[in-house]
């Protein structure tokens, strides 16, 4: 491995959206700093089995559906 290449990697505090603080070792910032979250594991639907629902945005779903009825759509 070349010499000075490399981000400092350091101990940092990353602040979860429901306020727990966990410590990790990331090349974010300086040594002690706090990194916080807006989405994180407790929140997110890819993690928390939610937002399956199929959002219909100015009629896409639908024309999709019409488009392609004769395919089991």
């Amino acid at each position: 491995m070349k010499r000075d290449i490399h981000p400092d990697y350091h101990d940092i505090r990353v602040k979860l959206t429901n306020g727990d603080i966990l410590n990790m070792r990331s090349t974010y910032g300086k040594k002690g700093d706090t990194l916080t979250l807006d989405i994180d594991p407790s929140v997110h639907p890819a993690w928390t089995g939610g937002g399956t629902h199929l959002v219909d945005s100015g009629g896409r779903v639908s024309k999709f559906r019409k488009k392609y009825k004769g395919f089991g759509f």
